[in-house]
């Protein structure tokens, strides 16, 4: 037994054959004769050496006759020749020479005719219904099987009752193109392969290629010396196709040291993929009639498509649990206001879509990990790695082969899989699966008999040993079913269309907002013009009796006409205020370098002029010039205006200290760089701490109503709002009885 950390790599493996493709191989079996003629007159071009042993005619006297001419009259062989296609066809044929029946097949290879000619077995008219029975009734044993075990156990006993080989097993391979005995019939003395593995490279790459075909491999005798063609051609003919193919040196000492003397190899293609291999060995030479081969054929292409039937059935109830799944967990992120939290609870659902033990979901700098995952820093190193894939979606059963670091927390991680839900930003879901310990149990040490070449790949020779031998892979996972990997896919798909289908929702409800902007707009300038003119009266009207007839009126009269000129003012102002307030975001900013310095300026000279001329004189300190900035200045100044002001009121001090000043990203340790944090400062009565977030909101005051000079509590609503149209925030710092100070930021 050994321990691999990585499962076997077949990619440095290569065998002889990579070099002398098996289809040119120049040799023919000697079971029978074949030919190869000119496409257009038959005529015979190439041959077996052993024509003489079945026609009793030198092969160089064949040569250069049209085959139509050695037959016996038949428009049956004319027709196959005629209408030949790759696909080799049968047809019944005798020669004259001899007035033998052969069984021949025909095909063609580009310009060339291949024609194998094998002596007929005298099969009676009963006979060949009795095969066709057994055919008959194996297919419908073979059809009434729906678990795949049993099927393909009943797949090895119904060829062996067909054929009488001694031995006949399925041989499945795996996404590794290595395989293993998934079932087997064979004698009680001979050693058992279920169950045993069998490296890659042991069916080299050209052979597999042609199984890939659907090529049915006939070798009736491992040890009888081989035909040559002639003549020998400098482009060897392409036999990838023939049955008498001859048998590369390697494949008949890989057989014949498993004690293997014959043989057949159906193979069982599914779909486009060569799933796996009937093979069918015997210890000693073994004649199989066209008949019966073609009849195993027959089978075999049936249990390929029954293959496919019942392992699509399979995979299809498990992708439709999986799709349960996720249609749960997609109906709620299509709910959910926060997209992560439907992802992440409740835990197990995220896991669920692709059978996984762990996941972290990446938003951007916002990793959240769920179930059993490598630590944060492993998994942010992990994500920066797969942000470099190209691909939509990334999986492995060993991580650690495209991902070293994976090595160290394989524990957890040895499978994963990468989801790129957007490839502009880091939205990504990562799905993990720990290490499986596994034994395979080989047929024999893969390893035996490899040599490294100066080019680092291995050259294989036959194994001569077959015993059981364990190999222990570590750093594997469970691999990905291909229905997890497509509901992952789909997963992605219907997040995407949740965003699209939201971003639609928001659009609409923009556009719905917009007109009613508008309309609140109009009505917000009607209802101020209907408002604004009779508080004009009252308080021109209350002004005109004050001054003109206030000898007349006592002075509770008076005093009550004084109130309702101040309310009237206050609603004036008020109805100002808030006509600010709903036009700001909806007009574009009138951006333009603003240089800080003047607009103080400019805001102080207005403040001072509305001032009482009883208050001390404003004062406000500027440790150093004030930056330029871009920003729409008329808005700025009311930013200015509103704080300073406030600064102003809310104090109990008759001569405030007020600063204004400034300070740059580096200085305050904010992003990005090229901000600037702006501030406004007093020693006023200051504000508790819980109140900080109720001073932005819309007519809320801290104190009564006409206490700090009134006011409408909106100010700091309409200065919020002015600071985030521009792409800014406004925060404040206060402590009572000490002061305030308001920062906001803008960009430069």
């Amino acid at each position: 037994m050994r321990q691999s950390d990585l499962p076997r790599d077949p990619d440095r493996l290569r065998h002889n054959h990579e070099a002398n493709p098996v289809h040119l191989i120049g040799l023919t079996q000697p079971h029978g004769v074949l030919m190869a003629l000119e496409a257009t007159s038959f005529t015979i071009i190439q041959v077996s050496d052993n024509t003489e042993s079945y026609l009793g005619i030198e092969p160089q006297t064949l040569l250069g006759q049209s085959l139509l001419e050695l037959a016996e009259p038949t428009l049956a062989l004319q027709h196959s020749l005629e209408t030949c296609t790759e696909q080799p066809s049968y047809v019944s044929i005798a020669l004259t020479a001899n007035h033998s029946p052969f069984d021949a097949l025909i095909h063609r290879r580009c310009s060339t005719i291949i024609v194998e000619l094998e002596s007929a077995s005298p099969q009676t008219a009963p006979q060949l219904t009795a095969l066709q029975n057994k055919v008959e009734q194996a297919i419908g044993r073979l059809r009434q099987i729906d678990d795949v075990t049993d099927f393909l156990q009943t797949t090895v006993t119904e060829i062996q009752a067909l054929t009488g080989y001694e031995r006949v097993m399925v041989y499945q391979f795996d996404n590794r193109q290595a395989g293993a005995v998934v079932a087997e019939i064979k004698p009680a003395e001979k050693t058992a392969y279920l169950g045993l593995h069998y490296p890659a490279t042991d069916i080299p790459t050209p052979v597999r290629q042609l199984y890939q075909q659907g090529i049915l491999r006939y070798i009736p005798d491992l040890s009888t010396p081989q035909c040559r063609l002639i003549p020998p051609e400098a482009v060897p003919l392409d036999l990838g196709r023939a049955v008498l193919r001859g048998v590369d040196s390697c494949c008949i000492d890989y057989h014949q040291n498993m004690e293997v003397s014959a043989l057949m190899v159906i193979a069982l293609v599914k779909g486009d993929t060569l799933w796996g291999l009937i093979s069918c060995h015997h210890s000693t030479p073994r004649q199989l009639p066209y008949a019966v081969r073609s009849a195993c054929e027959v089978i075999g292409q049936l249990v390929a498509a029954e293959l496919t039937s019942k392992v699509d059935r399979d995979e299809l109830s498990y992708l439709s649990s999986l799709q349960t799944l996720q249609a749960d967990l997609v109906d709620s992120i299509a709910k959910a206001k926060n997209f992560k939290q439907a992802l992440i609870e409740p835990a197990p659902r995220l896991l669920d879509v692709v059978s996984a033990q762990g996941a972290a979901i990446c938003l951007d700098q916002d990793i959240t990990l769920v179930g059993d995952t490598p630590a944060l820093e492993e998994v942010q190193a992990l994500i920066n790695w797969a942000m470099a894939q190209s691909t939509d979606i990334f999986h492995t059963s060993c991580l650690s082969q495209d991902y070293p670091a994976a090595i160290h927390f394989r524990a957890v991680a040895s499978g994963l899989v990468v989801l790129k839900i957007s490839q502009i930003r880091r939205y990504l879901i990562l799905w993990f699966r720990p290490e499986v310990l596994q034994t395979i149990s080989w047929a024999g040490n893969p390893d035996e008999g490899t040599h490294e070449t100066a080019d680092g790949s291995l050259i294989l020779s036959p194994r001569a040993s077959f015993q059981e031998w364990q190999e222990t892979v570590r750093a594997t996972a469970l691999p990905w079913k291909p229905a997890e990997i497509a509901n992952a896919l789909a997963l992605k798909h219907a997040i995407v269309g949740i965003v699209l289908n939201k971003a639609d929702e928001l659009a609409q409800i923009n556009l719905e907002l917009e007109r009613s902007n508008r309309e609140l707009d109009s009505f917000a300038y009607a209802a101020s013009h209907d408002l604004k003119e009779p508080l004009r009266g009252i308080t021109n009207f209350s002004n005109i009796i004050l001054r003109r007839h206030s000898h007349n009126l006592d002075e509770s009269a008076i005093k009550r006409l004084r109130t309702l000129v101040k309310l009237a003012e206050r609603m004036d102002g008020l109805i100002d205020a808030l006509l600010r307030f709903s036009r700001l975001g909806q007009t574009d900013l009138q951006l333009q370098p603003t240089d800080l310095n003047e607009l103080l300026t400019d805001v102080l000279t207005g403040l001072r002029a509305s001032s009482d001329d009883s208050a001390p004189p404003i004062q406000v300190l500027v440790p150093r010039a004030l930056p330029t900035v871009n920003a729409d200045p008329a808005l700025l100044s009311e930013v200015f205006s509103n704080l300073i002001g406030n600064a102003l009121k809310y104090t109990d001090k008759p001569q405030p200290n007020i600063e204004v000043g400034y300070l740059t990203a580096e200085e305050y340790d904010i992003e990005p760089a090229n901000s600037h944090v702006l501030y406004v400062k007093d020693d006023g009565i200051g504000i508790r701490d819980h109140h900080f977030q109720n001073i932005f909101r819309l007519f809320k005051r801290l104190h009564e109503r006409d206490s700090y000079g009134g006011g409408t509590g909106v100010g700091l609503t309409i200065a919020k709002k002015i600071i985030e149209h521009h792409g800014g925030r406004i925060w404040v710092e206060s402590r009572l009885g000490e002061g305030t100070t308001f920062y906001f930021m803008l960009n430069c």
